[in-house]
């Protein structure tokens, strides 16, 4: 299910799905909130046209299960999602929603486990509450309540007591100059960005390697075939140049997960240990989503690893893209992270909805 008026925007993922899904069975449907005939039951979808490699329009039952794609940009299109979902709540979805991240960080902090890994964080209410975490703090990020990318995120680096080094990403994911700025001129700065309500304020987690680029870790939990969580796979991502969020859609670049944790920690032992430590969060993390949101069949964690090792889980991504694997190389990692809803779907459909009828 994807938004209309724009290019598909994983119409790369979607053909494998349908390339993949032919295989196991299944007829892959691309549609929109819009193009559901609430009277008939019926989409109009688009399907992949496996002998002339075209997308075709389709006129057909609505699937019995639906993987929810859409990508929340701006109020309008989250009301039409949340609407869509609201009048077809009896369909069977592959994964329920999920909160933004403030909800999310509430949620976790209720898991003791999970909660050691969490960066201390509190909702934006004025200057004077974020002026006392900063104290608290030497570096934070301000990042937006809802909002996916790594737009609108801006750190806060204490430099000299009084003066803080801010840099980032503005709304449209470009990036924000390094400025040198006292604490009374940060909000006086960001003041166009409605921060009361709306954003988060995080401490940061030292991120930043030798070169000066920041860096993070993306984990990719999935149910299988037998409806069983799985670690698909975890790769590093590293950030441009002066740039700081390592997303890849904002220029980053990836890098598998023991090359940056090796050129970090020399000991394999140590190596070994956060990796355990990482995996241990990673199903913990997503079985505790599960209990507390209803059934997923998907989520990519963010999580990043301080200079002594620690672990800290950054975020909880409901719809993660998997091409960082791709871009590292791991192909059967890769090839798994795009099969694997698909073969879950299936798990559904024999176990729980009682047919194989399409598969969004």
């Amino acid at each position: 299910m994807y938004l209309p008026g724009k290019r598909l925007e994983e119409l790369s993922y979607f053909r494998k799905l349908s390339v993949y899904g032919k295989k196991l069975g299944l007829e892959v449907l691309v549609f929109t909130p819009d193009d559901l005939d609430h009277v008939k039951n019926r989409v109009q979808a688009l399907v992949y046209n496996h002998s002339s490699r075209r997308w075709m329009r389709k006129r057909t039952p609505v699937p019995a299960i639906i993987y929810d794609r859409c990508r929340y940009h701006g109020i309008e299109n989250y009301h039409k999602i949340s609407r869509f979902r609201a009048r077809n709540s009896k369909l069977r979805y592959l994964s329920r929603p999920l909160a933004n991240k403030w909800t999310m960080h509430q949620i976790l902090s209720e898991n003791a486990e999970i909660a050691k890994h969490l960066p201390a964080t509190i909702l934006y209410s004025g200057n004077k509450e974020f002026l006392k975490f900063l104290k608290k703090h030497r570096s934070v990020y301000l990042k937006p309540r809802s909002g996916t990318g790594g737009r609108g995120i801006v750190r806060l680096q204490n430099t000299t007591g009084s003066t803080f080094l801010m840099q980032g990403r503005d709304q449209g994911r470009r990036i924000i100059p390094t400025q040198k700025i006292n604490a009374q001129q940060i909000s006086t700065r960001l003041s166009t960005w409605r921060l009361i309500g709306r954003y988060i304020v995080q401490q940061g987690i030292p991120l930043t390697l030798k070169d000066g680029r920041v860096h993070d870790f993306r984990m990719l939990v999935q149910k299988d075939g037998s409806g069983e969580w799985q670690i698909t796979g975890c790769a590093g991502r590293v950030g441009p140049a002066h740039s700081v969020t390592s997303n890849l859609h904002g220029g980053g670049s990836a890098v598998p997960m023991d090359t940056l944790l090796r050129n970090r920690f020399p000991e394999k032992p140590k190596v070994d240990a956060i990796k355990e430590k990482a995996y241990t969060l990673g199903m913990d993390t997503a079985r505790f989503v599960e209990e507390k949101f209803g059934s997923q069949c998907e989520i990519g964690i963010d999580l990043a690893i301080d200079p002594k090792g620690k672990v800290w889980l950054l975020e909880v991504n409901p719809k993660p893209s998997r091409e960082v694997f791709y871009r590292i190389g791991e192909r059967r990692t890769y090839r798994n992270a795009i099969v694997r809803p698909l073969e879950y779907a299936l798990w559904l459909l024999k176990n729980e909805v009682g047919h194989t009828a399409g598969f969004l």
